[in-house]
């Protein structure tokens, strides 16, 4: 035994040079993630800070009253987003609706009623939807969508339904409604995708427990499925409702661009997001421009925090096992 004992202290010590650099490349990796991680945060807050800095001559004169007024007069220097913050709530929160409602229902098919040789080509078509760049749902919306509200869809919409508040004529082809149409098929994708996975996520248990007990297939979903994915569904919808505020592009193709508060689902209007796109480089003074950049640190305030609870709700039924989403 004590022969062998002058070959274990050089064993020892190549041991030891092998492990010494591995912490080495421990302690790198560590701080390299650890960077790129506050790199993120530290990329946020400049952001947040330049549009601040280039605002703030808006922010200065109109202060919290920007919010609420109705003028947008870029040669007199007068200036509200009102018109703008309407246009986007109206066309986010009606594409929400509407994308919720048939999202979370092609999400159940998929998950409990769908067979296979449906649910896989169902469910890459969906996704293929969020590939689609924007400016081919502007053109789709200008084409057909457009034409089909216009001399379809808006003299229906007006002979039925013209008792409710929000719906009055004309029927065009932009406006409000064409938006909205453009918007809700845009947030399929999210929605649709992140419901089926929090769906799939109830435990199996769950569902053969109240299938045991007599229930039918509706009322299992009912009872055992939707209150258990009711947060992760609504987070789903949120994360939509975030897409559907920040959408540029297609939005500005069909909407009509319009700075008065639309009044009607087939007024023109504007966006956030649009009216920065559209006047940021026909800017007619200073105070145009840091206008422009007031709206659009509202913009990513706004989009922060609706991205943040949604992420928060999806997070409570998956437990992070969900990590990914498509956005």
């Amino acid at each position: 035994m004590q022969a062998a004992e002058p070959h274990a202290a050089p064993d020892f010590q190549r041991a030891s040079r092998h492990v010494l650099p591995a912490l080495q490349v421990e302690h790198v990796f560590r701080w390299l993630v650890t960077a790129a991680a506050l790199g993120v945060f530290v990329l946020v807050i400049a952001m947040m800070y330049e549009l601040t800095r280039q605002a703030w001559p808006a922010i200065d004169k109109f202060g919290l009253g920007f919010l609420w007024s109705t003028n947008w007069n870029p040669p007199k220097e007068s200036f509200g987003a009102l018109p703008f913050i309407a246009g986007t709530l109206v066309t986010s929160l009606l594409a929400l609706v509407f994308g919720t409602i048939v999202g979370v229902g092609a999400a159940l098919f998929l998950v409990e009623l769908a067979p296979p040789w449906i649910r896989v080509p169902v469910s890459y078509m969906v996704e293929l939807l969020a590939a689609i760049p924007s400016v081919v749902y502007g053109l789709w919306g200008v084409f057909l969508l457009g034409p089909w509200i216009q001399h379809t869809a808006g003299p229906f919409i007006l002979d039925y339904f013209s008792w409710v508040p929000f719906v009055k004529g004309p029927a065009m082809s932009v406006g409000i409604l064409a938006a909205v149409l453009i918007l809700t098929i845009m947030i399929l994708p999210t929605i649709v995708a992140i419901s089926r996975d929090v769906i799939a996520a109830v435990p199996r248990s769950q569902r053969e427990g109240i299938l045991a007990l007599g229930a039918t297939r509706w009322e299992m979903i009912r009872i055992a499925v939707l209150p258990y994915a009711r947060s992760g569904v609504l987070g789903a919808a949120i994360l939509g409702l975030a897409r559907a505020i920040g959408e540029t592009l297609a939005v500005a193709m069909v909407i009509g661009n319009s700075t008065n508060v639309p009044d009607s689902i087939f007024s023109p209007a504007f966006t956030m997001p649009s009216v920065i796109a559209l006047q940021f480089r026909e800017v007619e003074n200073d105070m145009h421009s840091a206008a422009l950049l007031y709206i659009g640190l509202l913009l990513l305030i706004i989009t922060l925090i609706v991205n943040a609870l949604a992420r928060l709700l999806v997070w409570r039924v998956t437990k992070g096992q969900i990590t990914t989403v498509i956005e």
